[in-house]
């Protein structure tokens, strides 16, 4: 498959249709006429050619890799015939008292060809085709009116269809551009340090392990690793954030981010294909052209539009000649007039510009939503469940109490156990006894049960550690059930430290709440979500203490990894929900919901599982998606009823005989004016300021 860049693609009515038709050549089965990003992919072996041909039947074309200039040329030559257009039919008035009529007729024709050639062209073939669209519609109307004489009213309909058709690849061509400009952070290249030498190479030919040299002002060709060198680095491009982040040895680096001053030696650890920055562009583009239901109702519904229009223009003017005895003269003006009413542009075009302007404000927030669909639901949602650790808190559990109930065991057995795990909390219990002890044994068989703890063999002896599960097989002390209960009510989570016959010790530990989770929750209540709910494989105790204090309405505690998946989808009943986590552990959660959103700063398994990505380590940009999400929702829904109820008004003036053509074709331009000028308020959206938010929030405790 082969990828081509269109100019000249300003209706998506008409994208839809070629597509069909290129369909339908050889190897053509799998051709996508891009329409959002303006963009054309076909198999190799079909006739470019025949696809050209295609392609100029609407006025579009590939752009040449020769031609560097993106001026997008079909929308500039519509402004200048129309402008040509309406100077020769403005000459007639100033003319009618002083020339022949048929001087005007021909000004009036060379008016309508100016402006209207192209649609007349398309329309013929499509007549012949038995073929009707807007095309069709226009050119019948055309003819129609010139048949009865309104030379004037058929010049000033070109005229407006063609400024009409000017404006709607304008709307279109402003969210393109902007998508353009985000796609534009890309580096283009890179500087390569082979055996001492600096040579400038294209980013496509980095490979795993080159060293690069980074200047300052110039952006990271790749993801890769600091080895020499101390900088500060922008990494607005992945995360969103503006504030720029210190570099120094062995941190990490992604590729599209800045680098602000000093020099920066880095190696490779990813071919810019497969990077961070170019799995985020890469779909952010093929966001563009993922269809909503809105839209495919949209689509469906304007296939039947278009002929009931037909229909209903053929009955006004047959029935009030027929019927009420009207003139058929006036009765076939007025039908064709309502012909051009039943032009569904307006109405297709009500959400592909809105729904492009979401996902590109969302992304230049560091916010990856997979497709317009994943953005129609998420302003949809009423209710979002969290996974606590790493999300709502910092994900970085330290031991903040031990009661030892066996001085002489408890620290040397608990490091054994815990030494070779990888878990965060086995990795705070680890933190805590290295400071007590460091002789420990290799236990001769370790077992873990998820969500419950590690059963270990250390000599002869068995040894449990992990919830209270661990020790069922044994009865407690009622002075070491109180000071379980204590460290429950002080919000700790428990590790337990067994023998087969009794309790060795405790372990309080405390995963710290992330500064803004409590302002966070606010806002997401501001943005109209009803239910906030955490899931968490901590006890009852500590989850509530966590959810009362950032202001949550639900808690589900003691949850096991397969129970978080069956409470999720318990959840959805009733309900559109989304589940956040991130995007490793939480995978067949993120699955289950409505709507998976993930957090990951880049990570290649946040990218990948979930249907929306923060590319931040925190979830505050999440209000800000909601609502644009929303607001998009809104604006889409404004749009359809504008298109349709403009044109209702227009039809209903067909009843006392007031609809002219001109009405026809200013209600169908108004409408996509309207449309197009709201879709577009979308990229003019502001973050909301969560200053007061903040003043509103008292600090938290852990």
């Amino acid at each position: 498959m082969k990828e081509y860049k269109l100019q000249g693609l300003s209706c998506a009515n008409c994208a839809q249709e070629m597509e069909t038709e290129m369909k339908k050549l050889d190897h053509g089965e799998g051709t996508q006429l891009k329409f959002s990003s303006s963009k054309l992919v076909v198999d190799d072996g079909v006739d470019l050619q025949r696809v050209r041909r295609i392609l100029k039947s609407d006025g579009a074309s590939i752009v040449e890799e020769e031609d560097h200039s993106h001026d997008h040329s079909h929308g500039l030559n519509m402004k200048q015939l129309v402008i040509i257009s309406s100077l020769i039919f403005g000459m007639t008035f100033v003319l009618a008292p002083v020339v022949p009529n048929f001087v005007l007729i021909m000004m009036y024709i060379m008016a309508m060809g100016i402006s209207g050639y192209q649609t007349f062209l398309k329309g013929a073939k499509n007549l012949v085709k038995l073929k009707f669209n807007i095309d069709t519609l226009m050119t019948i109307a055309l003819v129609g009116a010139v048949a009865i004489g309104e030379w004037r009213e058929a010049t000033m309909v070109a005229i407006l269809f063609g400024l009409n058709e000017y404006l709607e690849g304008l709307g279109m061509e402003k969210a393109r551009n902007s998508m353009e400009k985000l796609l534009d952070v890309a580096p283009k290249q890179a500087t390569l340090l082979t055996d001492g030498t600096e040579r400038t190479v294209s980013i496509d030919s980095l490979r795993e392990g080159d060293l690069v040299v980074v200047k300052a002002g110039e952006k990271i060709p790749s993801d890769g690793v600091v080895i020499e060198g101390v900088s500060s680095v922008n990494e607005a491009a992945i995360t969103g954030e503006s504030l720029p982040v210190e570099k120094s040895s062995g941190e990490a680096l992604y590729g599209g981010s800045i680098n602000n001053e000093g020099l920066l030696k880095l190696r490779i650890t990813k071919p810019y294909e497969d990077s961070s920055l170019a799995k985020i562009l890469h779909l952010v583009e093929e966001a563009q052209e993922m269809k909503t239901p809105t839209e495919l109702f949209i689509n469906r519904f304007a296939k039947y539009y278009t002929p009931l229009i037909m229909v209903i223009s053929a009955l006004v003017m047959v029935v009030p000649p027929l019927v009420f005895g009207a003139g058929w003269g006036d009765a076939f003006y007025q039908g064709l007039a309502v012909l051009i009413v039943g032009c569904p542009c307006a109405l297709i075009l009500s959400s592909p510009i809105a729904i492009v302007s979401g996902i590109t404000k969302n992304a230049r927030q560091g916010i990856l939503v997979k497709g317009g669909v994943f953005l129609e639901k998420l302003g949809k949602i009423d209710s979002i469940a969290f996974d606590k650790t790493g999300t709502l808190t910092k994900g970085e559990p330290t031991v903040h109490q031990t009661k030892i109930y066996d001085e002489n065991r408890f620290y040397s057995v608990a490091g054994s156990i815990e030494k070779n795990s990888s878990h965060p909390i086995a990795r705070a219990v680890m933190q805590e006894v290295e400071k007590h002890r460091s002789d420990f044994v290799e236990p001769s068989d370790v077992q873990t049960t998820p969500g419950k703890g590690v059963t270990a063999v250390i000599g002869d002896a068995n040894f449990y550690m992990g919830s209270e599960q661990t020790i069922r097989h044994l009865t407690i002390s009622e002075q070491q059930q109180a000071d379980i209960d204590a460290m429950k009510a002080e919000g700790f989570t428990i590790v337990i430290l067994s023998s087969e016959d009794d309790v060795l010790g405790l372990f309080g530990v405390a995963d710290e709440i992330r500064e803004e989770s409590r302002t966070l929750i606010k806002l997401l209540h501001d943005a109209g979500i009803e239910h906030t709910i955490m899931l968490t494989g901590d006890h009852e105790q500590t989850a509530r203490m966590v959810a009362d204090q950032i202001g949550m309405t639900d808690v589900y505690s003691d949850l096991l990894p397969e129970q978080k998946v069956e409470q999720v989808r318990v959840l959805k009943e009733g309900r559109s929900l989304a589940m956040i986590g991130d995007g490793i552990n939480d995978a067949p959660a993120l699955a289950t919901a409505d709507l998976g959103i993930a957090m990951g700063k880049g990570t290649d398994s946040a990218i990948e599982t979930a249907d929306i990505v923060l590319m931040q380590d925190h979830l505050g940009k999440l209000p800000f998606a909601i609502n644009i999400a929303k607001r998009v929702n809104r604006v889409v829904k404004l749009n359809i009823g504008l298109a349709l109820g403009l044109k209702a008004i227009a039809l209903l003036l067909t009843i006392p005989g007031w609809l002219t053509l001109w009405v026809a074709i200013l209600s169908d331009m108004g409408a996509t004016i309207l449309v197009t000028l709201i879709s577009l308020t979308v990229l003019m959206y502001k973050e909301k300021n969560t200053s007061q938010a903040d003043r509103d929030v008292e600090p938290l405790t852990t």
